[in-house]
C-alpha cells in the first residue's frame, strides 16, 4: 500500500511541475481585453518585443516586454500587476492619481521607474534611489530612500 501510495505521489508531482513554469510566446491579441485596452491606452506609442503566457499551477499570468525594455506583468484577467522600466519611466497616465498626486507633491524632480500593485497596497520606486509604499487607499505606510 505504502509503494502504491508513494507512486501516485510521485506521479502527481511530475504532472504539476510539468504544469508550472509553463512559459509560451502569445501574440497581443491573445491577451485579456483588458490588458489590450491597457496597453493601447498608456502604452501606444511603444512598440510590442514580447508577450508571454505562462502557467504555474494552472494560474495564467501574462508578461509584455517593449523595445526599450518596459515590461508589464498582467494576472489572469487581465489587470496589470506589475510595471517597470527600465530605460524609461512608467506613464503617469498609467499610474493611480494619488500615487501620482503625492509623488509630484513630495517628489517633483523624480520619476516612477516601477510600480507594483499587490494585496496589500502598492510598492513604488523613483529615479534617485526612493521607495515608497501605499496602502490600498493609497496612504503613505513607507518611505526608504537610500
Amino acid at each position: 500500500m505504502k509503494k502504491l501510495l508513494a507512486s501516485a505521489f510521485a506521479l502527481l508531482a511530475v504532472t504539476f511541475s510539468a504544469k508550472a513554469g509553463d512559459d509560451k510566446p502569445i501574440t497581443v491579441k491573445q491577451l485579456p481585453v483588458a490588458s489590450q485596452n491597457f496597453i493601447k491606452q498608456h502604452f501606444a506609442d511603444r512598440k510590442v518585443a514580447l508577450v508571454k503566457e505562462e502557467t504555474d499551477f494552472f494560474v495564467k499570468s501574462y508578461e509584455v516586454t517593449f523595445a526599450d525594455l518596459c515590461k508589464i506583468e498582467f494576472d489572469s484577467e487581465g489587470q496589470w500587476t506589475d510595471i517597470e522600466c527600465k530605460q524609461g519611466y512608467v506613464p503617469t497616465s498609467a499610474v493611480p492619481a494619488h500615487i501620482n498626486d503625492y509623488v509630484k507633491a513630495n517628489y517633483p524632480d523624480r520619476k516612477i521607474k516601477s510600480i507594483e500593485r499587490e494585496r496589500r497596497g502598492y510598492e513604488v520606486d523613483l529615479t534617485g534611489n526612493v521607495d515608497l509604499k501605499f496602502d490600498t487607499a493609497f496612504n503613505i505606510i513607507d518611505i526608504d530612500a537610500d
